[in-house]
């Protein structure tokens, strides 16, 4: 059994929209699927310096202040995960598609009809309660 440890970003308005990836077709994990953007953590990186790393890579944004928001534990096939979820609010930076097919901005309830994995649904869902306590 293999562990994988990611470290997920995700952008945020005044209105409560989300930061979504459309994912590629030939995609390794999760094929034409929406999910956050972010990636695997490198031995010896720590997650926040992972997410700076990935997040230049996939959007061409350099993190501000970003906000540890929760861990997440889950099985991907044989493989044990664990998601660090980082959130930043968007002050109207430029962002330039590196990786996947599409991106896009969401109100929570908009996810519904997104293909996504539940445990990503699960993360969006306690992303909408801190908005929500804040």
């Amino acid at each position: 059994m293999a562990v994988r440890n990611v470290a997920i970003f995700i952008l945020y308005t005044s209105s409560g929209q989300l930061l979504l990836q459309h994912r590629t077709p030939d995609a390794y994990r999760l094929p034409n699927y929406w999910a956050f953007f972010g990636g695997g953590i490198e031995p010896g990186e720590s997650p926040s310096d992972a997410l700076k790393r990935e997040v230049i890579e996939e959007l061409s944004y350099h993190v501000q202040d970003p906000h540890f928001l929760m861990t997440q534990l889950f099985r991907e096939g044989e493989d044990e995960n664990t998601k660090y979820v980082f959130l930043e609010r968007y002050q109207g930076q430029p962002l330039e598609l590196g990786e996947g097919q599409a991106m896009g901005w969401f109100l929570p309830d908009e996810t519904h009809d997104l293909k996504m994995i539940d445990h990503d649904r699960a993360i969006v869902e306690r992303v909408r309660q801190y908005l929500h306590e804040r």
